[in-house]
């Protein structure tokens, strides 16, 4: 018998703010100390996305209509171990299920399986006694459903409130908790639910203020008590060791790596994937297709799950050494599960956008909601799979391919056999299955991922046709003395493409705090700033130190230490070698090749540098360098700076390690640029204490104003990240616009950027002509690695950019008759 206090959070119907409750529960509950579990019934993805931010472990599922009745509470034990409670969020409403099943696998299903009490959430926004009336008849509805608490949501004023109490007493349902109308702990929403936490920036900073909310007005003890009626459950926890077998035999040495999607396009997939695929024997590896150039060293297999692609369509065709990459490993014979989005990232196309093309067929967006479970059989009629669908996208079929499933017996998806071996090794569908529910088949692709001859080989990353590239020496070399800045190149009656400041108004509420400042009489106080910023990345105070700019923060860094060997990751912003020449130092080089989209190698850095600085995403090839890449350059004795001035131009700031509080990583993060405040010169530096206080000491007193530190805790706001997501949503929109007037006009440029602006190669001479014809484009030929060929172009609104193409379709005409 195995203890464990647990409960279910579930609602009338949807809307009421389950969502909400759940995960303020789970992170209120953490917050006191507890170890907390977070399960989601039914087979959504979203949610347990964000109860693994709250609980600080995976989130899980428990659905019957997937895996069986026998496995739920082995699976709740298995996610609960070490757990001090567990928190289940309900599905729909209380007694809704798969449709024509009486309920089966709905959240009263579940919560008899697993003997937990139930706390209703109600929307109490439209009503008042009728809330009792409502919590009576889903009590009374089937027997062995324990409602033992209900908590209110979306309530007016306290006579609102005591009107409900009294209904409830009544009957005998103590009112355990009240959330007043409160918007700012909703997370955003698309057309298949709320928006991943992987995409959401501000995801963090909402669940601690949601939290901080449950906390005050939910009645934690009460709900502890209730948890803590639920009986021992006679069970063992669900242990992937035992569904599966390992691979043995094979005539590969080592485990075979799994390649696993990952990132903001591939958020689905249940936990208990990796973990069979684990016990199976792989090396389960993430790779990111929005960011990575290549698939994971050795990679024999690979698994794209559900996600978003639809959402970042742009971005994934952009990346083209990944999309040849999977394209190749395909062709290859690698064994491929693609599930939902994995099938539409291999299909030829989506919504026009170029995809890998190893599935023949094109998809598209519709209006109409694909949504349900399935039981579908292989071809091979190998027995029944249940799974589910939820999409709004449609695939043409091809005549002629082997169809993935029967369902109903009708054909679905992709079978296919790319390299001629004899047997599908693609499997691509719209269904999720949980493996958990059909085990076999994390032992049977792995299996295949063995038995490979070879591994998937990284694709060459050829950027733009070698013949019309500079191989660029990537051995150290000395820094260049060339201080050029992109507001040099512009002038009167010339429209900035040259300057990476958004042209976006200010928002009003930072123009306040502007304002605000310039009427205060003190001496600036960075205190308030310290916290905002803190609290914004989730660090200490003393981790924190506010500077004007990036500029004074490599300055600080320059002057810290002796440093014996600084290495400038190129090309680069100059601001870091003007500063380590100011202190005395002589920075050294490191250049990325054009022909390697500027790929980040740690091994190109000297093992004996001291202080490495490189930007990320880097300015001026809009590069965004992997977590793992940066972490590979940090090493015992080494100070490693990231400058994620940036940053917050990308959506969801994926790659960002500024919560990460690691030894000897610094973070320069800056403001200029998405709030347009050139001249307020606000910007912060994130390290550990000690390196802080080094470069504290550095620091004349009073060098940040009162302005920046004003602008410095507005701009750390939950309103400003959210604001920022929005900016760098339009900014993602408006490049996609850019770069296809410059694929339009014949020019070559660098594909993928994650900045608000391209590195491009129109040749030499272009820049001058575009400037006469009334158009600033940074020059690129004063960073280290480029020559007169490149220019760095902002990101304007589209019909800035069109007019570009025109001026361009002028332009280059005549500089190739000139060459």
């Amino acid at each position: 018998m195995i203890r464990l206090p647990r409960l279910v959070v579930a609602a009338p119907a949807s809307g009421h703010g389950k969502t909400t409750v759940a995960t303020g529960l789970m992170a209120a509950l953490r917050g006191r100390g507890l170890a907390v579990a977070g399960h989601k019934i039914g087979p959504d993805y979203i949610d347990p996305g964000y109860h693994a931010l709250a609980t600080g472990r995976p989130g899980r599922n428990l659905d019957p209509q997937l895996v069986g009745e026998e496995r739920i509470v082995p699976l709740l034990l298995n996610g609960a171990r070490d757990a001090d409670v567990a928190v289940v969020e309900g599905v729909m409403g209380l007694y809704d299920g798969a449709t024509g099943r009486r309920g089966f696998a709905s959240t009263a299903h579940v919560a008899g399986l697993i003997g937990a009490p139930v706390v209703l959430v109600v929307d109490a926004s439209h009503a008042a006694r009728s809330v009792a009336a409502v919590v009576h008849g889903l009590a009374t509805f089937e027997p062995g459903v324990a409602v033992a608490g209900v908590i209110l949501n979306k309530v007016g004023s306290p006579r609102h409130t005591q009107e409900i109490r009294d209904a409830l007493a009544d009957r005998g349902f103590p009112l355990i908790g009240v959330l007043p109308r409160d918007a700012g702990v909703v997370a955003p929403s698309r057309h298949l639910g709320l928006v991943p936490v992987a995409e959401q920036p501000s995801a963090a900073a909402t669940i601690d203020r949601l939290a901080g909310r449950v906390a005050e007005h939910v009645d934690l003890d009460a709900v502890l008590r209730i948890a803590a009626t639920a009986p021992d459950l006679d069970a063992e926890p669900w242990d992937a060791s035992a569904q599966v077998a390992p691979v043995a035999g094979a005539p590969v040495a080592g485990a075979p790596v799994v390649a696993v999607a990952a990132g903001r396009a591939f958020t689905f997939r249940y936990a208990e994937t990796d973990e069979l695929l684990r016990a199976a024997g792989a090396r389960v590896v993430e790779f990111d297709p929005l960011t990575d150039d290549a698939l994971p060293d050795g990679t024999r297999g690979i698994y794209l799950g559900g996600g978003f692609p639809e959402t970042h369509a742009a971005e994934l065709a952009a990346n083209e050494p990944m999309l040849r990459a999977v394209r190749t490993a395909v062709a290859a014979g690698v064994p491929v599960v693609a599930e939902c989005a994995g099938l539409l990232y291999l299909c030829e196309s989506l919504d026009g956008t170029p995809m890998v093309g190893a599935v023949p067929a094109t998809a598209r967006m519709t209006t109409r909601l694909t949504l349900g479970y399935r039981h579908a059989t292989t071809s091979g009629d190998e027995g029944v799979v249940v799974g589910h669908e939820f999409h709004r996208t449609t695939v043409s079929e091809r005549a002629g391919a082997e169809p993935a499933w029967l369902l109903d017996g009708s054909p679905e998806g992709f079978a296919l056999d790319p390299a001629g071996v004899g047997r599908p090794t693609v499997h691509a569908s719209y269904l999720h299955t949980h493996w958990a529910g059909h085990p076999s088949t994390a032992e049977q692709f792995v299996a295949a991922a063995a038995a490979l001859t070879s591994p998937a080989s990284p694709s060459a990353r050829v950027l733009l046709d070698p013949d019309r590239v500079n191989q660029q020496d990537t051995r150290t070399r000395p820094a260049v003395s060339a201080w050029h800045h992109g507001d040099e190149e512009v002038g009167p009656g010339l429209v900035d493409l040259a300057v990476n400041v958004q042209h976006a108004d200010r928002p009003p509420w930072l123009e306040e705090a502007l304002h605000a400042a310039l009427a205060e009489r003190a001496y600036p106080s960075p205190a308030r700033a310290v916290d905002a910023i803190a609290a914004r990345h989730r660090r200490p105070g003393d981790q924190v130190l506010p500077t004007a700019g990036a500029a004074e923060a490599f300055t600080l860094i320059a002057r810290a230490r002796s440093w014996r060997r600084p290495v400038v990751v190129h090309p680069q912003f100059s601001e870091p070698d003007r500063a380590l020449q100011a202190a005395g130092r002589r920075p050294e080089h490191v250049v990325m090749h054009a022909a390697e989209r500027f790929a980040l190698d740690p091994a190109l850095v000297p093992a004996d540098a001291d202080l490495v600085l490189v930007g990320n995403p880097t300015n001026p090839t809009g590069r965004l360098h992997a977590r793992a890449d940066l972490h590979a350059l940090l090493r015992p004795g080494r100070v490693v700076v990231v400058d994620e001035a940036f940053l917050d131009a990308v959506p969801g700031e994926p790659a960002s390690v500024a919560a990460e509080q690691r030894s000897g990583l610094v973070v320069v993060r800056s403001l200029t640029k998405t709030w347009a405040i050139p001249g307020i010169r606000a910007g912060y530096l994130l390290a550990e204490p000690e390196l802080v206080r080094a470069f504290a000491e550095q620091q004349p007193h009073w060098s940040v104003s009162a302005p920046a530190l004003a602008a410095l805790v507005a701009c750390s706001s939950d309103a400003a990240v959210q604001e920022s997501e929005r900016r760098a949503a339009l900014v993602v929109e408006h490049r996609q616009v850019l770069e296809q007037v410059l694929a339009d006009a014949g020019v070559l440029f660098v594909p993928g950027s994650q900045a608000p602006f391209v590195l491009a190669r129109p040749g030499a001479g272009v820049r001058e002509q575009l400037r006469d014809n009334g158009f600033a484009l940074r020059r690129g030929d004063t960073f280290p690695g480029l020559d007169d060929t490149w220019v760095r172009i902002a990101v304007r609104e589209p019909a800035t950019s069109r007019g570009l193409g025109r001026a361009l379709v002028r332009a280059l005409p005549r500089q190739e008759a000139a060459s």
